[in-house]
């Protein structure tokens, strides 16, 4: 019998995993990654220094112990060369790997912008643990942080390493903070929290330059002005990894193009996590991760299963001012109602018949995303008389 091939070792290949044993304890399983394997929790990597947690602090469960517990085949530190889809093997550097069917989660890497200078090959990014520990050891000793990037890991970074007594300075070419995920009257709210835990932020320009310097690294920017670092960070977004996919003929587009099973071009082969699009869209998250493969589990199981997305807020972990934020589409039709003000905002998004299809929720309202997501489509009423009203101040 061939096993189900699981190829990635992060949130969604576990979580598809684990889910799978639930219905199947004895199904043939293999994981193939290209590291370690070793059980982490991603989004942990963003606020790690404030619960003073290294790398190895991190690591919730060693892979050969999570072998055991959910019985696969582990195949660590093992390089994917490409997938021959009419014999069902994966090439791998530890030989051919038959499949019934492959579940690709391999997520997604960084985005490197081009930057000129001697020392534009210094610029680090986390995008897993191994990144995290040559952060941590870089950092030892430095004073100045820049971080690229002033979205959500651009924010969350920059709130833990500022509140641990590093000088943080975030660059960012958009207007203010968070501006993929909501408007700028909520953004702009973690202006001031954030700076007085000594970040400096810096918007409508971007990095041009790095080089060495006497201490640590010189940038210059895009509007000409110029700063001293001891480390730069790049945290400006991912790119899913299409490459192996593309390779082996499957469809793709910004990710691994699926559908609403997982299910990929080959009947076969499936994907999820930051790697694959989902009808459509990529959802970089763990609630649409947790939520895809359960559903996954269960058609792999023999029970094909639609994966369904209720309300999945953003928390963003910024304990400076906390943020919650149910995002709508770019192109999505209607507007922003402002309906709290005070320490913090909650926003609406409504639609042209008034039914509300996202939200923010900064400062003392951010714990309010659970009795928020309860209104998701209903009609609202007009006027301040309504369920989201609060007294402006």
């Amino acid at each position: 019998m061939k096993p189900i091939v699981v190829l990635g070792s992060g949130l969604a290949a576990y979580s598809v995993i684990r889910e799978l044993r639930k219905l199947d304890r004895d199904i043939l399983l293999t994981l193939v990654t290209r590291d370690s394997g070793d059980y982490y929790s991603k989004p942990m990597l963003s606020n790690a220094l404030a619960q003073g947690k290294d790398a190895d602090g991190l690591v919730l469960t060693q892979a050969a112990t999570m072998a055991e517990q959910l019985n696969f085949t582990l195949r660590s530190r093992c390089e994917v060369s490409g997938i021959d889809r009419e014999a069902k093997r994966v090439h791998t550097s530890q030989g051919e790997l038959p499949y019934s069917r492959l579940v690709l989660a391999p997520g997604a890497d960084p985005i490197r912008i081009p930057l000129q200078g001697d020392a534009a090959d210094a610029v680090l990014s986390v995008n897993d643990i191994t990144d995290y520990a040559r952060l941590r050891k870089a950092m030892q000793g430095e004073k100045h942080i820049t971080i690229m990037g002033g979205g959500l890991i651009g924010c969350e970074f920059a709130n833990d390493w500022a509140a641990a007594g590093y000088g943080v300075s975030v660059i960012d070419p958009g207007p203010y903070p968070l501006a993929g995920l909501m408007p700028e009257q909520a953004g702009k709210q973690l202006l001031a929290p954030l700076a007085a835990t000594g970040v400096d932020w810096r918007f409508g320009t971007s990095v041009s330059r790095v080089d060495r310097a006497a201490t640590g690294y010189q940038l210059t920017l895009a509007d000409g002005s110029q700063l001293q670092s001891g480390l730069v960070v790049s945290a400006v977004g991912l790119r899913p990894r299409i490459v192996l996919a593309q390779a082996a003929g499957l469809e793709v587009n910004r990710g691994i193009k699926v559908d609403a099973y997982l299910r990929s071009s080959d009947p076969h082969i499936f994907a999820l996590g930051d790697c694959a699009e989902i009808d459509g869209r990529v959802q970089p998250f763990v609630l649409p991760i947790m939520h895809a493969a359960r559903a996954l589990a269960k058609t792999l199981s023999g029970c094909e299963t639609a994966v369904e997305f209720p309300a999945m807020p953003v928390v963003v972990k910024t304990p400076a001012h906390p943020v919650a934020v149910l995002p709508v589409a770019r192109d999505a039709l209607g507007n922003w109602q402002l309906h709290a003000n005070s320490d913090g905002v909650k926003m609406a998004f409504l639609d042209a018949q008034r039914r509300m299809t996202g939200f923010v929720l900064t400062g003392r309202y951010a714990a309010e995303r659970n009795a928020m997501s309860k209104l998701l489509g209903q009609p609202l009423p007009a006027g301040e008389e309504g369920p989201l009203h609060e007294a402006k101040v």
